[in-house]
C-alpha cells in the first residue's frame, strides 16, 4: 500500500514553485497557502542498463566482436527474463581511440576503436534483478550500470500526492485567514509542482548480487490563492 507523510518545513521542495510564482501578486482581499506532501509506494518494475564494450584495431573488428558478445549477453538475459519484460538497445556507438597525448597535437594518431552496445533491461519481476545481473556478467557484459526501481504507472501516486498537498494548502490558507479574523472563500488559483518519481538505486558489482528494491517516492507542492471573507 502507498503511504503518505506530510513533509513540514520542506523549503527546498517549495523553492522552485515559489520562484515560478514570485511574479504573481495575489489580488487584494485574498490569501495564499502552500502544502507539500511526500507519498511512497513499493516499486513494481526494475530497470537495468547492461552494456558490452569491446576494443579492436579496426572499427570493423570492434563491431564484429561486439556483435558476437552482445548476442551472447542478449541470449542469457532472455533466458532469465522470459516473458516478464524486455531488453531493447538503448544506445550503440563506435568511437576511435587515440594515442596518449594525440588529442593535443595537430596530427591525431588513431590506435584503435571502441564499440559500445547498451541494453535497457526492464522486468516486472523484481526477484529477477540479481539473476539478470549475474547472467549478463557471466555471458560477457562488462559495463553493468546501476539498477533503478520504479512504477509502471506512476500517475495514481502523483495524483494522490497532489490531492493531499492541495488539502494541506487549503488548511494553511484557512489558518492564515483565521489569524486575520476572516475565513476563506472561493479558490482563485492553484499552482502545482510535482517532482519526478524518485527511484531507489542499488549497486551492481559482483556475482550473486543481492538487490533490495526499497520504495519509490513522489513529492508534490501546491500553492492556492483563496478569497477572504469577513
Amino acid at each position: 500500500m502507498a503511504g503518505a507523510a506530510i513533509v513540514c518545513g520542506c523549503l527546498l521542495a517549495q523553492a522552485a514553485l515559489l520562484a515560478q510564482t514570485a511574479a504573481i501578486t495575489p489580488p487584494p482581499g485574498s490569501v495564499q497557502g502552500s502544502g507539500t506532501v511526500s507519498v511512497t509506494a513499493n516499486p513494481d518494475q526494475a530497470q537495468l542498463v547492461i552494456g558490452v564494450v569491446t576494443e579492436a584495431a579496426t572499427a570493423e573488428s570492434a563491431a564484429a566482436t561486439n556483435a558476437s558478445s552482445t548476442s551472447a549477453v542478449i541470449d542469457a538475459i532472455k533466458q532469465v527474463l522470459g516473458n516478464t519484460g524486455s531488453a531493447p538497445t538503448r544506445g550503440y556507438s563506435i568511437t576511435p581511440r587515440y594515442a596518449e597525448g594525440a588529442r593535443t597535437q595537430r596530427a591525431q594518431h588513431i590506435v584503435g576503436y571502441t564499440a559500445t552496445n547498451n541494453l535497457e533491461v526492464t522486468t516486472n519481476d523484481l526477484d529477477l534483478t540479481g539473476k539478470l545481473i549475474d547472467a549478463a556478467a557471466s555471458a560477457g557484459a562488462n559495463n553493468i550500470g546501476s539498477v533503478s526501481f520504479t512504477l509502471k504507472n506512476p500517475e495514481p501516486l502523483k495524483q494522490q500526492a497532489l490531492s493531499l498537498a492541495a488539502k494541506e494548502a487549503l488548511a494553511h490558507a484557512e489558518a492564515i485567514a483565521a489569524g486575520l479574523g476572516a475565513r476563506i472563500g472561493a479558490v482563485i488559483s492553484a499552482q502545482e509542482e510535482v517532482s519526478g518519481l524518485r527511484p531507489v538505486f542499488a549497486a551492481a558489482e559482483r556475482i550473486a548480487t543481492p538487490i533490495e528494491s526499497g520504495e519509490v517516492q513522489v513529492n508534490a507542492t501546491v500553492i492556492v490563492t483563496v478569497a477572504l471573507q469577513k
